[in-house]
């Protein structure tokens, strides 16, 4: 599984509220034209994510249900991220957001899960500053987790993570579109290269 920790842009002054709108909307059509299911896992957006999911018509022919897994424990009983792991790193960790992905994903049974941990403040969390906010996303094509350095008041930090999540989830599914399109050309070049011989050999026995 792929786990790459990115640094996310920052994010300053008041959030644009449509661009979750926007954003959510993208997502949703582009999984309903792939036959496609979702489903979240959030904690420090505490239902912010699935929100905004919800809030697109049609939704629910894509949206599987999430998980708000707020209490350190719960994203392990709930969520399946393993007890070791928040042991050693607690709840706000790259770690820790992909296997919160993960788990979203299989326990509500979905092609995607997407996911959000951090510190919304306004105080830090076992020594980690507020602000500092995870966002993965677990999907067909392997998993990513993006660091993010979010500045502002907690409503501002809680916005903007739900709004990173969904782009980040939109950069996943069109890497796995543009892996699909790369695909298909080479199928249908072996398939051709596997038929040529073969028409070749019928028109010639019609030949003879």
């Amino acid at each position: 599984m792929e786990r790459e920790a990115g640094s996310g842009r920052p994010a300053d002054g008041a959030v644009d509220h449509a661009a979750a709108g926007s954003a959510a909307a993208g997502v949703v059509h582009r999984l309903a034209q792939r036959h496609e299911t979702l489903a979240t896992a959030e904690s420090l957006t505490g239902g912010l994510l699935a929100a905004s999911i919800v809030d697109i018509a049609g939704v629910s022919g894509i949206y599987r249900g999430g998980l708000v897994v707020y209490a350190t424990e719960l994203k392990g009983t709930l969520a399946g991220v393993p007890a070791d792991l928040l042991s050693e790193r607690g709840p706000v960790d790259p770690e820790v957001a992909t296997a919160l992905a993960e788990g979203g994903r299989q326990r509500c049974g979905a092609d995607w899960g997407v996911a959000t941990t951090g510190v919304a403040g306004p105080e830090p969390q076992d020594g980690k500053p507020v602000g500092l906010v995870y966002v993965a996303v677990a999907g067909p094509n392997g998993a990513e987790v993006r660091q993010l350095a979010l500045n502002g008041g907690r409503d501002h930090v809680r916005a903007a993570a739900v709004i990173e999540a969904l782009r980040l989830l939109a950069e996943r599914i069109h890497a796995a579109d543009a892996a699909q399109a790369a695909a298909a050309p080479e199928a249908g070049s072996q398939t051709a290269a596997g038929a040529t011989p073969g028409g070749a050999g019928t028109a010639r026995a019609g030949r003879r």
